[in-house]
């Protein structure tokens, strides 16, 4: 099962997928917000989503475990 983690610190802006959606290789599935920057997580593979671990407004560390792919 394919994890999408956090590639920077900083604080999860938006959630731009949920658990049963779809996503291809290179979707965005969150927006990061860092040192008033807006960076986008892709996904590296495609699936489905089976579950977000994160909540927008809810401040992230590099690594840490973003989505949940099927």
């Amino acid at each position: 099962m394919p994890d999408i983690e956090a590639h920077i610190t900083g604080t999860v802006w938006k959630i731009e997928v949920a658990p049963g959606d779809k996503v291809d290789e290179g979707d965005t599935v969150v927006v990061l917000e860092s040192m008033k920057m807006e960076m986008p997580v892709e996904a590296e593979d495609g699936g489905v989503v089976s579950e977000s671990k994160v909540e927008e407004g809810e401040s992230v560390s590099e690594g840490d475990m973003l989505v949940v792919l099927d």
